[in-house]
């Protein structure tokens, strides 16, 4: 049985891919994010986060996350 297991975690190449933002830009709305969520900054923000932070679908994510 093959089970693919998805990425719960977003990285600022996923936003930039996601958003066409620039790295930079993608940096920090992940910093903002995490203030906003009162995460420290070794804290993951996950897909669920960013779906309901950015107002995206976490489907439409999950297909913009690199394997």
């Amino acid at each position: 049985m093959d089970i693919k297991l998805k990425r719960i975690c977003i990285y600022p190449k996923d936003i930039q891919r996601i958003t066409g933002k620039s790295e930079k830009s993608a940096q920090r709305l992940l910093t903002k994010i995490k203030k906003e969520l009162g995460k420290e900054k070794q804290q993951f923000i996950t897909t669920k986060e960013f779906a309901e932070y950015s107002g995206i679908s976490i489907e439409t994510i999950q297909e913009y996350l690199y394997d």
